[in-house]
């Protein structure tokens, strides 16, 4: 037998080998197969589903479990309100008085204090111990009478406090020859207040400008740890209602 004869032989033989094995791999429900980028897909798919945060939509938007599940959450919503809006605020205004020192506020006529105006202080029979302070614009223009009478009884080293119940609801205007009032509680009706004395002069502060110092009756008036004034008011009526 000649050498190529062997060779061919041999090639043969080894083709039919690889053929046997080849089948045997198929047989055995274990041949390899390409899966590269089919995992490599299912990966991203899978990777990309776990990173998503628990509750949310695709969308980007916020998901409220239902009520009840465990560890559940509800979703706070948005704010409705415009950037740089203060929805709480409160705007301010002209037109009541202030409350500092006597009650300062910007106001469009001159204020009415000592200088333009004539004061005058009267004891009333009703209320009880009570006295009435008038106030009348002796000017030429109009002046606003503004917050409350700063009032100073004899040697007294306070004034009495205001009643804030009684703040009227728009600045008191005096025209030329108007009057405007306030009321002064003096002293307990029923003797309960502290500290009493009989006053026989008055000093009257205003918010701006010049006070007064109305007359006292000559025997004096009588108050207490209950004296307390009125903010000003239009009407005698009002002045007297506390």
């Amino acid at each position: 037998m000649s050498a190529r004869t062997a060779r061919t032989r041999l090639l043969a033989a080894t083709t039919v080998a690889l053929a046997a094995l080849a089948l045997t791999a198929c047989d055995n429900g274990k041949g390899v197969r390409d899966e590269g980028p089919s995992a490599a897909s299912n990966s991203s798919s899978s990777s990309s589903s776990s990173s998503q945060p628990t509750g949310s939509t695709a969308d980007g938007g916020t998901e409220a479990k239902p009520a009840g599940e465990t560890g559940g959450s509800t979703a706070v919503p948005k704010s409705t309100a415009t950037p740089g809006t203060n929805t709480t605020g409160s705007s301010g205004g002209s037109g009541s008085a202030g409350k500092n020192g006597g009650g300062t506020t910007t106001t469009r006529n001159p204020a009415c204090n000592g200088a333009n105006t004539k004061t005058t202080a009267t004891e009333v029979s009703r209320p009880l111990n009570h006295m009435l302070l008038s106030v009348t614009n002796t000017g030429a223009k109009n002046c606003d009478l503004t917050g409350y009478p700063i009032a100073r009884f004899g040697e007294a080293q306070s004034v009495p406090p205001v009643a804030e119940s009684t703040h009227p609801q728009a600045v008191v205007t005096l025209a030329p020859g108007e009057s405007g009032y306030a009321g002064v509680l003096l002293s307990a009706a029923d003797g309960s207040g502290d500290n009493g004395y009989t006053a026989k002069t008055l000093v009257v502060g205003f918010a701006k400008g010049r006070s007064a110092t109305p007359a006292l009756p000559a025997k004096g008036v009588y108050v207490d740890a209950k004296l307390s004034v009125t903010y000003w008011q239009q009407s005698l009526d009002d002045a007297l209602a506390y």
